[in-house]
C-alpha cells in the first residue's frame, strides 16, 4: 500500500474505533439507566388535635310562636352560662339559627302535643381541646337545668382539628424518604448493587385520622412517598 492510500485508511480505521467505542459507552449508559429501583417510604405521627368545635343541640317545643322563641332564648342562656362557668368566654361562643317545625303546616292531620318543634345549637370553638373534652363529659347537667339535648347532639360529633400540618410537613416527608433509601438499600444488598442517586419522586398526599373511637382528639398522620433510586455496581 503506498502513501496515498495509507492515510485515509489509517483516519477511516480510527473513526471506526472512536464510533465503536461511543456506540459502546452509550450502550453503558443506556443499561445503567434502566437499572433503577422503586421504592415507598412511609413517616407516621401522633399529634392532638389543636381546635374543637362543640356544638350544643336542643329542642324546644310549645303551641305558640311567642312562647317558643321566649323558651329558645332561655334554653340558650342556660348553655352559655353552663359554658360561662366551664371557663369558655363569650367570644367562642356562637347561635345557630333554629330550625323550627311547624308540625300542623300543609294541613296535615297528624295532631301532635305541640305544634311548634325548635331545634337550637350552641356552639364552641375553642383551641383548648382538654376543656372542651371535660365540658363534654359533664354536659349530662344540661338535662338537670332543663335543656332538652336532642338527638342532633348526640349524631353531631364534635369535632376536633389539627390545623398545624404544614409545620411539621417537611420533618415528616425528610422521614418518609429516609425510609424509602432504607428499602432500597436493602433491596440493593440483595442484589448485589448499590444505592445511587434519585431517578424520580413522588410525594403521596398526607392522611389524618383519629387514633381511636374513644379519644377522637388524638390524630394519626401518614404520608407516603414514592422514590426511584439508580442501582450501580
Amino acid at each position: 500500500m503506498d502513501n496515498k492510500n495509507l492515510i485515509p485508511a489509517l483516519l477511516l480505521g480510527v473513526s471506526l474505533a472512536i464510533a465503536g467505542i461511543s456506540i459502546g459507552v452509550g450502550f453503558y449508559k443506556g443499561r445503567a439507566a434502566d437499572r433503577y429501583v422503586t421504592v415507598k417510604g412511609l413517616a407516621e405521627r401522633e399529634v392532638k388535635a389543636d381546635l374543637a368545635i362543640w356544638p350544643v343541640t336542643f329542642r324546644v317545643t310549645a303551641n305558640d310562636l311567642g312562647v317558643l322563641q321566649r323558651d329558645i332564648e332561655t334554653g340558650r342562656h342556660t348553655v352559655t352560662k353552663y359554658l360561662n362557668e366551664a371557663g369558655f368566654p363569650d367570644d367562642v361562643i356562637s347561635y345557630s339559627v333554629p330550625r323550627i317545625n311547624d308540625t300542623q303546616a300543609f294541613g296535615s292531620n297528624v295532631r301532635t302535643l305541640y305544634r311548634y318543634v325548635a331545634d337550637v345549637t350552641v356552639t364552641t370553638r375553642s383551641t383548648n381541646v382538654d376543656l372542651v373534652k371535660k365540658s363534654m363529659e359533664q354536659s349530662g347537667k344540661l338535662v338537670g337545668k332543663g335543656v332538652a339535648l336532642s338527638a342532633d347532639n348526640w349524631q353531631t360529633p364534635t369535632e376536633f382539628i389539627f390545623t398545624a400540618l404544614n409545620s411539621i410537613k417537611p420533618a415528616m416527608i425528610e422521614e418518609a424518604t429516609k425510609d424509602a433509601r432504607k428499602a432500597a438499600e436493602k433491596f440493593a444488598a440483595d442484589s448485589g448493587s448499590e444505592v445511587g442517586k434519585i431517578r424520580g419522586a413522588t410525594q403521596g398526599y398526607f392522611s389524618i385520622s383519629n387514633r381511636d373511637a374513644n379519644s377522637p382528639e388524638m390524630k394519626i398522620i401518614r404520608v407516603v412517598t414514592t422514590v426511584e433510586y439508580f442501582l450501580t455496581d
